[in-house]
């Protein structure tokens, strides 16, 4: 019983990744990694020295697009001929199952690039008879297994052998169901919308919810944008920040009083007292095409004349999510953390801050 009452002792890892870039340059990376991380719950816009959202970063917003919310949807339903060709085929199309554990549960996931993603138990599995492997945090006797299913093979058709095996699969000899979250990007094509296409089905049309709030007398951190470690006295370092923003997004009071019970936190030195700050922050099924449209409109609020030095925009991935970046296995162990964060300066350079937890491979 020694080692396993030691492993709880410890401390779980986190995975900090960071690079830095412009905005504008022609290889810069940061949209790619944007699209990579399908499946987003919230963004949290931070912008020192702003009292006011400008229209164009409100009109961003509001155009963050709708989602649905699918009761009882069977998988089999995802690799119908007519699916595909309607949604997969013709634009982005994300689902995920909704209310469930990746730890204990089975689940589901349709990425944008046509994988459907199934984690499943060792039960499941062997019922389902399909091609599969092993979970990479299950242990030396696996008990879950991840199957991938490329709807988008050539193979992978009405008449072909492949699609009859796992529509049976799906459909007659191990049924999965779950409630889904659903979105749709096909860059304003004609055809079908998710609505109509499954109208049997209980489905319910949600748009992400949005808050606003100013902090006011708000202590930041000094950055400097070529100072990806900082300078003592000069500059703070990106997990400096990191660290103060995770308190800020979280309503931690950062004084540092002795009569403060919750947290002994304070921000890191040096820093600077802005009078206000704009906070918004969105949750819901936002895809990474909306969130590549804000960041966007972020990088242009600098197009003007502004107090603020930097912002930063915060995404928080689904912590039950079967992937965390393309199509890396994710797992939950204590926290199910994967989001990212991204620095922008005046000057349009940017930090990208990627974080995991325990059991995730490092971010592309």
């Amino acid at each position: 019983m020694s080692t396993p009452l030691r492993r709880l002792q410890q401390a779980p890892r986190h995975l900090l990744v960071c690079e830095k870039g412009h905005a504008r340059h022609e290889r810069s990376r940061h949209a790619a990694h944007v699209r990579d991380h399908a499946y987003n719950c919230r963004v949290s816009v931070l912008i020192p020295e702003c009292g006011v959202l400008p229209q164009v970063l409100k009109s961003a917003v509001a155009d963050l697009g709708e989602y649905y919310v699918v009761r009882g949807l069977s998988v089999h339903q995802l690799v119908a001929h007519e699916f595909i060709e309607s949604f997969v085929r013709k634009g982005s199309c994300y689902a995920l199952a909704y209310n469930t554990r990746i730890d204990q549960d089975n689940t589901a996931a349709l990425l944008p690039s046509g994988k459907l993603i199934l984690s499943v138990d060792k039960d499941t599995y062997e019922e389902l008879g399909l091609q599969g492997h092993p979970s990479r945090y299950s242990g030396k006797k696996p008990m879950r297994y991840i199957i991938t299913i490329d709807l988008t093979d050539s193979n992978f058709h009405p008449d072909g052998k492949k699609h009859k095996r796992v529509l049976w699969a799906l459909k007659e000899k191990k049924p999965l169901e779950f409630d889904f979250l659903l979105a749709w990007y096909n860059s304003g094509a004609e055809g079908s919308t998710l609505m109509s296409y499954f109208s049997k089905n209980q489905i319910q049309t949600l748009k992400p919810k949005v808050t606003f709030s100013t902090l006011r007398d708000l202590q930041c951190p000094v950055l400097q944008s070529n100072e990806l470690q900082g300078k003592p006295e000069e500059s703070c370092s990106t997990e400096e920040l990191f660290e103060w923003l995770g308190a800020v997004l979280n309503q931690v009071n950062l004084d540092n009083v002795s009569s403060s019970f919750l947290s002994t936190y304070c921000c890191p030195q040096p820093n600077t007292i802005v009078d206000q700050a704009f906070l918004c922050t969105i949750t819901g099924f936002i895809i990474p095409e909306k969130i590549i449209q804000l960041l966007e409109q972020l990088c242009c609020y600098f197009g003007e004349p502004k107090l603020a030095q930097w912002l930063t925009l915060t995404v928080h991935g689904f912590a039950d999510s079967p992937v965390s970046w393309r199509e890396n296995e994710h797992g939950f162990h204590k926290g199910g953390e994967n989001l990212y964060n991204f620095v922008i300066f005046r000057n349009l350079d940017y930090w990208l801050q990627m974080a995991l937890g325990t059991n995730d491979d490092c971010p592309p």
